[in-house]
């Protein structure tokens, strides 16, 4: 039982306005504000935000803590009906750990050129070299995820205009 796109649309806009409200967290931390939350059957069971500079941590990714909490809560690694929803395309790192952790759907707002890897520079979620696929879907809310991404990196410009 799952989720699939173009089903339950509504259900798809909330979720990603969920990770969007996780992306805001970073934003306040002047963290890159990147959000995720997964899902099973409808409901969160992880949430995430950037945390790499407030924990020191290189893999401190939104994508990261939201599948380390997801798997917390279900007692097991394999998410294997579960939904990712991210509001930019995952790098090869948290892509990575989405196939590794068998998340089915993968739902993400804005395209990240400069390291995306769920389409833009490589595609490792459908890399049918591997042992899982993950069904994608991109583009949902990508507007808002956009718009905070701009805020943000106009806000770090302004700032270091000023030093």
């Amino acid at each position: 039982m799952g989720i699939e796109y173009g089903y339950h649309m509504d259900l798809h806009i909330q979720l990603m306005e969920a990770a969007l409200n996780e992306a805001k967290k970073a934003l306040a931390l002047k963290e890159v504000p990147v959000g995720a939350v997964v899902s099973h059957e409808g409901q969160i069971i992880g949430k995430g935000y950037n945390q790499v500079e407030h924990l020191n941590d290189p893999t401190a990714h939104a994508e990261m803590i939201a599948i380390s909490a997801a798997a917390n809560y279900l007692q097991s690694w394999r998410l294997e009906n579960c939904s990712i929803y991210v509001t930019l395309e995952p790098c090869s790192m948290c892509a990575g750990a989405i196939v590794l952790s068998r998340i089915k759907w993968l739902y993400y707002g804005a395209d990240d050129p400069k390291a995306g890897s769920c389409g833009s520079l490589r595609n490792i979620v459908l890399d049918t070299r591997l042992n899982h696929q993950v069904i994608l879907k991109s583009g949902i809310l990508a507007k808002e995820s956009e718009d905070l991404l701009k805020l943000f990196f106009r806000n770090l410009r302004k700032h270091k205009r000023m030093d």
